[in-house]
């Protein structure tokens, strides 16, 4: 795997959580009556408010680097491996990681995405 496609998975999975973290943990807090823990991490990372308030671009953010992820995967999926069978076991090993990367990103911004926008107008 190429260094670009390591950063873009990176900035993928941050990206992905930074979609839960500003939306989806506040809704359930406040939805299991926690207000006050929702209210103590705010006031422990006010940075959360920040991220919140841009929800737009966040999601936009992580969702194009979710498709750029999921694009460069697409295209180096048939990518040979080393000959040499530890560098060819190793090659497999991070094939598997990075898939397992790439879908828990993707739950994870669907599910703030689900409680971003979704939820919204299920309870409104």
């Amino acid at each position: 795997m190429s260094l670009r496609n390591n950063i873009v998975s990176t900035l993928a999975l941050f990206g992905s959580l930074g979609t839960l973290v500003c939306c989806a943990l506040p809704f359930l807090f406040v939805t299991l009556g926690a207000g006050a823990v929702l209210a103590g991490l705010v006031s422990a990372v006010p940075q959360i408010v920040w991220l919140s308030e841009h929800k737009v671009a966040l999601f936009i953010f992580a969702g194009l680097m979710l498709l750029l992820s999921g694009v460069l995967r697409y295209i180096s999926r048939n990518a040979p491996c080393p000959a040499d069978p530890a560098q060819a076991k190793a090659c497999m090993r991070a094939r598997r990681f990075s898939s397992v990367v790439f879908y828990a990103s993707l739950t994870i911004y669907c599910t703030g995405f689900f409680f971003a926008f979704v939820t919204v107008h299920i309870f409104s």
